[in-house]
């Protein structure tokens, strides 16, 4: 049996190296105040001077290494908040002035109720910072595109109905995984609650995605920039901000 750690989440995560990187550009006009970036590992999100961030991730600094070995050689952030990125419970309602979510939506089983969560904890007009990887020039690039009947279902009647699907789906067509191989690797992943990408898009099906969170289901929230940072760093940046109230 292959390993589940056999590829590297790195391939993903590049940090901005010049100084016209979009990733940079955006946070300078967008980031200030206090927040939180989550998921940071080795490769926080650079924010302007006076902007204060508190790192959050599920696991602590030891936990992250033994579940990412992978990442051993390279220097972490420290974690500030161990806390579950999707539901924040450790958060108050509009108590933050940013949410930085690089590399992360796609690794979670509700992406939808993740969004409107963390629109809860910005305060009015707060920013989500966040960017999506584009499966096209990603190990993902097997795989079919995520559409909003999905999410809608996993929103609506909770995740477990598509969990062991999205385990199988990655096991064979990004590990490469068939036949008995394949049993083994999805009890492997289902062992270690390993955190795969659960969800995945293009820049045609996030913009989908986002336009439909706000049509369909009425969140407060307006992409005031989006970028397609491809292919040089395989993602989709969108910068949401929170407005108004949710429709009811």
């Amino acid at each position: 049996m292959k390993s589940i750690r056999h590829f590297s989440w790195s391939r993903l995560w590049q940090g901005p190296t010049a100084s016209g990187n979009p990733r940079k550009a955006l946070a300078t006009r967008f980031i200030r105040g206090n927040g939180i970036e989550i998921g940071a590992l080795h490769n926080p999100l650079w924010t302007p001077p006076g902007a204060r961030v508190t790192y959050v991730d599920r696991l602590t600094e030891d936990g992250l290494r033994s579940h990412y070995p992978e990442l051993n050689d390279l220097p972490l952030v420290k974690v500030d908040v161990v806390d579950d990125g999707e539901k924040l419970t450790t958060f108050e309602p509009n108590s933050q002035d940013f949410i930085i979510a690089n590399h992360f939506l796609e690794h979670t089983q509700d992406p939808i109720g993740t969004v409107r969560r963390h629109l809860e904890v910005l305060r009015p007009g707060g920013i989500l910072y966040m960017a999506v990887p584009d499966k096209r020039f990603t190990f993902d690039k097997a795989r079919p595109e995520t559409d909003f009947a999905h999410v809608l279902r996993d929103h609506r009647e909770g995740p477990e109905w598509s969990y062991d699907a999205h385990l199988r789906e990655f096991a064979s067509l990004v590990m490469g995984h068939s036949g008995d191989d394949l049993e083994a690797a999805v009890n492997g992943l289902n062992a270690t609650n390993y955190s795969i990408h659960f969800h995945v898009w293009s820049e045609t099906s996030f913009r989908d995605f986002l336009d439909r969170l706000v049509v369909d289901i009425g969140l407060s929230m307006k992409v005031v920039a989006f970028v397609a940072n491809t292919p040089a760093r395989a993602e989709n940046i969108s910068i949401i901000a929170r407005v108004g109230a949710d429709r009811a």
